[in-house]
């Protein structure tokens, strides 16, 4: 079961598409974070949502959001994917131990072997503000991340 909103975001430490160790509680104090979980690099579907992200990119920016990409690809995989696509955030690496993060977040699917199409949006103090779910094979829309930053920016003002 995924985690519930006006929870802790439980902390991670993995490596990004270029080898560097992203810690998510190095955010705390600083600035919220929109953790998108994506089953795999390179599908169809993955493609489509995340150059959504690329596109909109000032959506985020303009909300003081980091966005963070995770799937169990490896870094080497997920850095010719986003140098093929040109995705200006961080992709994550959940390979081994074997989506731990993801398994953390009540995400992952153990028939599948990777995390389902989930969003999770993190205040500055590493409380989850927003969250959303796909049903499997549905692309997450912009809509529901506009709705998700609003709802994180009311936390903040509340």
């Amino acid at each position: 079961m995924a985690l519930e909103n006006d929870t802790q975001a439980p902390d991670f430490e993995l490596a990004n598409q270029f080898g560097e160790v992203v810690q998510l509680s190095r955010y705390r104090g600083r600035k919220a974070v929109a953790i998108v979980f994506f089953p795999l690099a390179f599908s169809g579907i993955c493609s489509g949502e995340l150059c959504q992200l690329r596109d909109n990119f000032a959506l985020f920016t303009d909300h003081d959001v980091e966005i963070i990409g995770i799937s169990v690809d490896s870094k080497h995989t997920l850095r010719a994917w986003a140098e093929q696509e040109g995705y200006g955030f961080q992709l994550l690496a959940d390979f081994w131990p074997h989506g731990d993060v993801a398994k953390e977040y009540g995400v992952f699917l153990e028939d599948k072997g990777f995390a389902n199409r989930a969003t999770f949006f993190i205040d500055a103090q590493g409380i989850i503000r927003a969250s959303f779910i796909t049903a499997p094979g549905e692309a997450r829309s912009l809509a529901a991340y506009r709705s998700a930053l609003e709802e994180l920016r009311l936390s903040v003002s509340a």
